[in-house]
């Protein structure tokens, strides 16, 4: 059985011995089971369960701030006069390469406002996205801001 599994388990079992369902009841309970985890994690099985759920969780957030600065930044040109956008449409080259860091890489990329996965090549070595604000001669920040930020943490965490 996997660790978040487990944690799960623990989760309601607290809950139950405590007679309290609630969400945070919940919460304390899975902070509680990731605590144990922790330190029955050898006689368990659990490898690097520890690990993968603090890079989920970077992860997370991670997504949430993009969210947040693309928002502002869309919101920002909407209201003002002059329109700041510089469209363009920017091949990035993959170390991803399973269909499920692919998907939840485009899938991540096009949540965020301002940005749009187009299309994924052939051999799937290039994902093509719509980008809103590129400034000249900056297609490799855009590059850059999705490799190093995006793509380097779903892999840090899917392998």
């Amino acid at each position: 059985m996997n660790g978040f599994l487990w944690n799960i388990l623990l989760a309601l079992a607290w809950a139950m011995m405590t007679a309290q369902f609630t969400l945070a009841n919940l919460v304390v309970g899975f902070g509680i089971g990731f605590l144990i985890l922790l330190f029955a994690r050898r006689m368990v099985g659990l490898g690097h369960y520890p690990k993968k759920l603090r890079q989920a969780i970077e992860l997370f957030f991670f997504f949430i701030w993009e969210l947040i600065k693309s928002n502002l930044r869309l919101a920002h040109d909407v209201i003002t006069p002059s329109h700041y956008m510089r469209p363009a449409i920017v091949a990035i080259p993959l170390d991803a390469r399973s269909d499920l860091e692919i998907t939840l890489l485009a899938n991540m990329i096009s949540l965020t406002p301002g940005t749009l996965s187009l299309d994924v090549s052939a051999d799937r070595r290039v994902l093509y996205i719509h980008e809103m604000y590129v400034s000249d001669h900056d297609l490799e920040a855009v590059r850059r801001k999705i490799k190093d930020g995006f793509e380097r943490r779903i892999l840090e965490l899917l392998r």
